[in-house]
């Protein structure tokens, strides 16, 4: 007798591929929205008095919440309430927190009594900034949670398939952000007009973030679908549950903080940079602020060209610890560029060259690096691991912008004062662009040893993940 094989919903492709757009689109716009300032730094300089120490804090202050123990939580919180909850969850904090930085950059902030209050201390640090650095740390509560869900989703729907390749692609339409948002911003607002204004590009990012919540929404629909298929109801089986003690057996890992370091020095040395990217090369190039934002959109176009690609190799080849290797080496080759190369030869060329270098790296990197996290982990927290994997990253992506501007106020007195009072003056950004190469090079010295590991004791790392 012919015995029917029944297939469930992830088994057709047009399923699972349209269950990773809609989780893609909704990490689009939050990466958006993540970056909408970073292209107007100078404009929220001279309309709100923001000097690039005040902007350093106030992006790190995206990750300080998750850097005291929010990320964890939210690893737990996925691998007991599972990917629908946890998805809308962190879309609707998204949405609050944007609001509230949307609320500290308008007009209508202006004069009321929160802001009279906000100013009575720390008075070296604008009401605006104080307000939006908490309405940032709200958003990024909900950003790093859903990025952590959509992971655990890619691993779900694309189990045995094409993981890598679809992480690879969900990552690349995420990186098409910056060229998105570098591309509005500036215009939505108005640099060079009549009438500049903050405001309208935070307005419109705020719009994509509710959009982005009902994508998700039509996921989970197809997710329900799903798990009434496979009757994978979730956390039914005790044996699946996560236990608290998952989390030792986790930081007890030496490959998770081998992999975690890895990840940390290297992010690093790219979300920090993209906030200041589009002023370094206003300062090196004598630009305008929409035609250096116009050079840097550039940045995502090669990581988003060859992830796809990239993805397919590590499927059907493997290779991905030698991926992180050259992915280092990249990095470290551009930031040296900006630091050393762009400040004496001022050439549009070059720029164009060393960013669209680094996007290339910005591919090799994450392609290779998160399809092997459930290589090392248990299915069962690998929520956790995700999560305390971004937990670790967080305190790199919350510091080194602070660090930044430190830097950039340090080696620049008086420039911030002078862009204030409307003088043509830019920052020598030297020293900042070498913190980054020096990010670089542990960050290297850690995949090397990953590899070097992954010999010895074989993780598996290098090897293909679609089984023949």
């Amino acid at each position: 007798m012919t015995q029917t094989i029944r297939k469930n919903l992830n088994d057709y492709g047009w399923a699972r591929w349209t269950a990773m757009v809609l989780i893609a689109l909704m990490m689009l716009f939050a990466h958006m929205f993540v970056d909408v300032i970073s292209p107007i730094k100078e404009l929220i300089q001279v309309q709100r008095g923001w000097t690039s120490d005040i902007f350093g804090t106030y992006a790190g202050s995206e990750y300080l919440l998750n850097v005291w123990g929010f990320l964890i939580l939210a690893g737990i919180i996925l691998d007991k309430m599972g990917l629908r909850f946890t998805g809308l969850a962190s879309a609707t904090i998204m949405i609050i927190g944007a609001a509230i930085k949307f609320y500290a950059v308008s007009d209508a902030f202006v004069g009321t009594g929160l802001e009279s209050w906000l100013n009575s201390w720390w008075t070296d640090f604008p009401a605006s900034a104080k307000l939006a650095s908490f309405g940032f740390m709200i958003f990024g509560c909900g950003c790093e949670m859903a990025g952590i869900t959509a992971s655990k989703a890619m691993a779900k729907w694309f189990e045995g398939k094409e993981m890598a390749l679809a992480m690879g692609l969900e990552m690349a339409l995420t990186r098409v952000s910056v060229f998105l948002i570098f591309t509005i911003s500036p215009r939505l607002a108005g640099i060079g007009g009549a009438d500049p204004s903050v405001v309208r590009p935070v307005a419109f990012s705020l719009a994509l973030l509710c959009i982005g919540l009902l994508f998700y929404s039509i996921f989970c629909i197809m997710d329900k679908k799903l798990d009434q298929q496979t009757g994978a109801a979730e956390n039914t089986d005790p044996e699946d549950e996560f236990k608290f003690s998952d989390i030792g057996k986790i930081f007890s890992s030496k490959l998770f903080w081998i992999v975690a370091m890895l990840c940390v020095l290297y992010y690093s040395a790219i979300f920090p940079f993209q906030k200041f990217a589009a002023n370094m090369l206003q300062s090196n190039l004598g630009l305008d602020a929409t035609t250096a934002a116009d050079i840097f959109r550039w940045f995502p176009i090669g990581a988003a060209c060859v992830t796809p690609f990239l993805g397919w190799y590590l499927d059907k080849k493997g290779k991905g610890a030698t991926m992180l290797i050259l992915g280092a080496l990249l990095m470290i080759i551009c930031h040296s560029v900006f630091a050393l190369v762009l400040p004496a030869v001022p050439s549009k060329v070059i720029a164009y060259a060393a960013i669209i270098l680094l996007g290339v790296s910005f591919s090799l990197v994450p392609a290779a690096l998160w399809p092997s996290i459930p290589k090392i982990m248990d299915k069962r927290f690998l929520g956790s691991a995700y999560s305390l994997i971004f937990w670790v990253q967080n305190f790199g992506l919350s510091f080194t912008p602070m660090l930044i501007g430190w830097a950039l106020e340090k080696t620049n007195p008086g420039v911030a004062e002078a862009l204030a009072a409307g003088e043509a003056v830019s920052y020598n950004y030297t020293a900042p662009m070498l913190v980054f190469v020096g990010l670089g090079v542990l960050a290297l010295l850690f995949a090397l040893y990953l590899k070097a590991d992954d010999r010895r004791n074989g993780y598996g790392l290098e090897l293909p993940n679609v089984k023949e």
